[in-house]
Formats: structure tokens, sequence, C-alpha cells
């Protein structure tokens, strides 16, 4: 990656069956401090249309250290903690570079 171009992250979460009502509230608070955390540019929650088990976020952070950073919170580790019985599957996070 260049110097000065940002980091895209997608991170998929994926809800166990009849779980996703009771998942995303708690995801949903991921959002108001993350948005202030330095280094934060953009960070969106989706959920699939055509499936409500199947959320994601979608994130620009100004550097790889700015999601390290995000990664380490507290409010990252809480939601974790209490996500973790809900979850089919380990989230998937991956960072993007932007090509074009």
């Amino acid at each position: 990656m260049m110097s000065g171009e940002t980091v895209r992250v997608v991170a998929r979460i994926t809800a166990l069956p009849g779980k996703a009502s009771e998942l995303a509230p708690i995801l949903r608070g991921l959002i108001a401090p993350t948005r202030r955390e330095a280094g934060c540019i953009s960070y969106h929650f989706f959920v699939n249309s055509a499936d409500p088990c199947d959320f994601v976020f979608v994130e620009e952070w100004a550097s790889d250290s700015a999601i390290d950073t995000h990664l380490a919170t507290s409010h990252v580790h809480e939601t974790l903690a209490k996500a973790g019985s809900m979850l089919a599957k380990v989230p998937e996070i991956s960072r993007y570079a932007v090509i074009e």
C-alpha cells in the first residue's frame, strides 16, 4: 500500500439461525464509539437483504495502525464477548487497498 492511502475493511459477522434479532443491537453498539476513534474515516453497518443472519461492517481507516488500535479497544472486546454465543463462525475481517 502506498503511503497516504486509506485502508478499507470489510468485516462479515454471521449470526446463528434465530439469533440475528438479538445480535443486531449488540453489533449496532459498536457504531458510535468507533466513529469517534482517531483514524476512523467511515464506519457503516449492513444486513444482507436476503439473509438476516449475514451482517457486514464496511469501514475506512486512515492507516493499518488505526485499525489495530480499534481492534484492541474495550468496546470491540466487550461486543465480541457478548456476541460470541450468537455467532455461527468466527468473524471474517479483511483489509483492502483501493485499486481505482
